[in-house]
């Protein structure tokens, strides 16, 4: 069983992180729904959702239940730092089951960067 998940930093295509995700199989570009912001967190990005949100640019993947098991210890799921959720995407995977990692802690101070990692 696979899930499929969005990624909008360090894990994307050449980005730093992309070595963790890199065997399991890309499936397309995408947006998600104008309802989150992305802060940079020093090196990385966090993604919240916001009320008055902007839709951020990533990519989807399939990834197997252990990829899944080694992302969530990547962002730190059990330590509160991220939280992996259902997100809402735009076009073809509007009404598809798509999860993402949102970020939990403050991000008072952090400066904001725009629709893209």
């Amino acid at each position: 069983m696979t899930t499929l998940v969005f990624v909008y930093g360090t894990l994307k295509r050449g980005g730093e992180n992309h070595g963790w995700i890199a065997q399991q199989q890309f499936v397309a570009e995408a947006i998600t729904a104008p309802l989150y912001r992305l802060y940079d967190l020093g090196g990385y990005p966090g993604m919240v959702r916001s009320a008055e949100g902007l839709s951020i640019q990533g990519e989807v993947w399939s990834v197997d239940e252990a990829g899944l098991a080694r992302l969530d210890v990547l962002e730190d799921t059990d330590g509160g730092e991220y939280e992996r959720v259902r997100v809402q995407l735009e076009g073809e995977f509007s009404t598809q089951q798509v999860e993402g990692y949102i970020y939990l802690r403050s991000i008072e101070g952090r400066r904001e960067v725009g629709v893209c990692w």
